[in-house]
């Protein structure tokens, strides 16, 4: 393949990267940028062009095995870190996404189910299901989004009942867009138990082993980009699991789920930032190299002003997202850090949305074909971010909401 940029590696880092992070973060990044290069980087080709989930859950499993898994869960960290937390799961993402953005999905999917199994479930079932995940053997799945039902958790059609002469509860509902759906080994399902309560009162979540009986998975969605991501539909009929399997408290769903939200979207900002700062390092080799007009492209006035739309943006995108996670580490939660959180998502995914764009701009034919390297993948990837874990006008709504309390936007 001719490559039309010299260097596709994640970028190197500016004078202004990491200004909130400490000595540690830093020296964990040089550490996770070295595992992966080793690890994933090798792997890549296989993910982008075969498609291969094969080579997705291999480089989980040396994730896992790295211990990388447990960086959002300090009483099973053992690794380099004094205090590991969502900054280290972040730079993780970050380092992932540079080099490959479907395999750092899956690094999210897997920390969005394990953080409510650490926090909510019995000891017993967290004892069961959270080492597989963490160690990268088992993959988990986390199951929310409906037909009706993305954003908005209130039209959720998925119900939960208890059934009292055998001490099981009963899931009848369908899913989509989830995330690991077929491939995950466990799944958290989100489902209404009292009908009569709003939705916010009436949610219950659930552990969920792939093999109960009445699980099926009708159909996997193909995608513009994230090759190698396994995205499909999840059928619960009559489906019966432990009693214990119950995460939290009969109807305490829907704070359990504001909570995996928090950090799933700081992460997903994390990714965001890894795929545009990739964009920016193949847009900046190619505007120093190719020739035009006899001159670099980047003498051309037009091109400097993408250029420094691209690294304005980027370095804002870095700042938001990191204090974001720093006011998690710190012990921010719930509503208080649902804006942060919303803040980091919207401005880090609509960045690398950007600056994908930018880039294949910059190359021109070059930036749309599989033949001169990464900038036309980076621009298929990244169209998926302002979707996921919730759209730009949801945060949008959140980050207001936040500022005017007193007022009930018109969704």
């Amino acid at each position: 393949m001719k490559d039309a940029t010299p260097s596709d590696a994640a970028y190197v880092p500016s004078a202004l990267q990491d200004f909130l992070l400490s000595d540690e973060d830093r020296a964990f990044r040089t550490e996770v940028r070295g595992m992966l290069a080793s690890a994933l980087a090798p792997l890549a080709d296989r993910i982008e062009n075969q498609d291969d989930w094969s080579a997705v859950k291999q480089g989980i499993r040396a994730i896992g095995e790295a211990g990388y898994l447990k960086l959002m869960f300090a009483d099973l960290y053992r690794g380099s870190l004094s205090r590991p937390g969502l900054t280290h799961a972040t730079i993780l993402s970050e380092e992932a996404a540079a080099i490959n953005y479907a395999f750092e999905t899956t690094i999210g999917s897997a920390l969005s189910a394990a953080y409510p199994l650490h926090k909510h479930a019995r000891p017993e079932v967290r004892e069961r299901y959270l080492p597989g995940i963490l160690d990268g053997s088992e993959i988990g799945a986390i199951c929310v989004t409906e037909p009706d039902v993305g954003s908005d958790s209130a039209g959720m059609k998925t119900r939960i009942r208890y059934d009292g002469a055998t001490d099981e509860w009963v899931i009848d509902g369908f899913k989509r867009y989830i995330s690991n759906a077929s491939v995950a080994d466990t799944y958290i399902v989100y489902g209404i138990t009292d009908d009569a309560a709003p939705a916010q009162k009436g949610m219950t979540a659930l552990v969920v082993p792939k093999e109960t009986p009445g699980i099926s998975f009708p159909r996997r969605y193909t995608f513009v980009g994230r090759r190698g991501c396994v995205v499909g539909e999840v059928r619960f009929e009559g489906v019966r699991v432990p009693a214990a399997n119950l995460l939290g408290d009969v109807n305490g769903g829907f704070r359990i789920m504001l909570g995996m939200f928090n950090f799933e979207r700081i992460i997903l900002s994390g990714a965001a930032l890894g795929v545009a700062r990739t964009a920016f390092q193949i847009a900046t080799d190619h505007a120093q190299t190719r020739v035009t007009f006899g001159q670099k492209l980047g003498c051309k006035q037009l091109v400097w002003d993408m250029i420094a739309q691209m690294s304005s943006r980027i370095d804002a995108a870095e700042l938001i997202t990191y204090r974001a996670a720093k006011l998690y580490d710190a012990g921010l939660s719930g509503k208080d850090l649902a804006k942060p959180a919303a803040m980091a998502k919207l401005t880090s995914t609509e960045t690398a949305c950007f600056c994908a764009d930018r880039t294949v701009q910059v190359l021109g034919g070059d930036g749309i074909t599989k033949e001169y390297g990464r900038a036309e993948q980076l621009f298929r990837d990244s169209r998926a971010m302002p979707i996921v874990a919730g759209t730009s006008e949801m945060a949008k709504y959140l980050i207001a909401g936040a500022d005017m309390p007193a007022l009930k936007p018109n969704l």
